[in-house]
């Protein structure tokens, strides 16, 4: 059976994804804090911060891996912190590091060897991945750096018949996003009006371009914006 692997799957963007390739029929491995509440979900209880939770799942997670058929590695755990580059203390961008870029590596080394051809990796960007705003230094320090994993996947698997790319989502209709902006209508309305359909991405329709992407192989290397269009200021 095919199988999805994906952190970070409890809420979010994660969530939709898990839901999603269990409809299509695949097996799914969540490796984060707390559970999936999807039905159906294969949980294992890993802080992706704490290098020593790490590996402690590397003790039981090459047993989980199901080598038959083709797997889908999603890297989609991560915080997005408010600060400045010119007050960032290393501690602080040393935490985010932890989980944005350190954990995939970390994965990457024990799942990638089970991997077989047909199979694929996905990072899960941002549209931070390729440009900045002011006040979330941390954040798009680690996922430019994603983007430099994902093309390094890519030449370094190359031959293997495994292929990589990175989405990256514009504004989602998530908790995390919620959790940021607040409840404050005008916030949201601005923040809508940013791309050129006026409204939030559902986290389903980030979910449709992980699935598609796992299917085709044709985009490995690629940066894939899945962000409505965002409007140019």
């Amino acid at each position: 059976m095919n199988q999805l692997i994906i952190t970070g799957a409890s809420s979010g963007i994660g969530r939709a994804i898990a839901a999603r390739f269990l409809a299509d029929g695949w097996r799914v491995l969540n490796l984060s804090r707390r559970p999936c509440p999807e039905p159906g979900v294969e949980n294992l209880s890993v802080d992706l911060e704490s290098p020593a939770s790490l590996e402690t799942l590397a003790e039981s997670l090459p047993g989980r891996i199901d080598g038959e058929g083709r797997t889908c590695l999603v890297h989609n755990a991560s915080i997005m912190r408010a600060d400045r580059i010119d007050a960032l203390p290393d501690v602080d961008l040393r935490a985010v590091l932890e989980l944005n870029l350190l954990a995939p590596n970390r994965l990457n080394q024990r799942i990638l060897p089970r991997m077989g051809a047909g199979s694929s990796v996905i990072y899960i960007g941002s549209t931070l991945s390729e440009k900045a705003v002011p006040g979330v230094a941390s954040y798009v320090i680690a996922k430019h750096a994603l983007v430099g994993m994902m093309r390094a996947t890519c030449q370094d698997l190359a031959g293997r018949g495994i292929h990589t790319c990175l989405i990256c989502p514009g504004f989602t209709d998530t908790e995390q996003l919620r959790a940021l902006i607040g409840d404050n209508p005008e916030t949201l309305a601005a923040i809508s009006g940013m791309n050129a359909f006026d409204r939030l991405i559902a986290p389903a329709e980030i979910a449709s371009a992980v699935a598609f992407a796992a299917e085709a192989p044709m985009l490995n290397g690629s940066v894939i914006h899945a962000n409505l269009g965002q409007r140019e200021r």
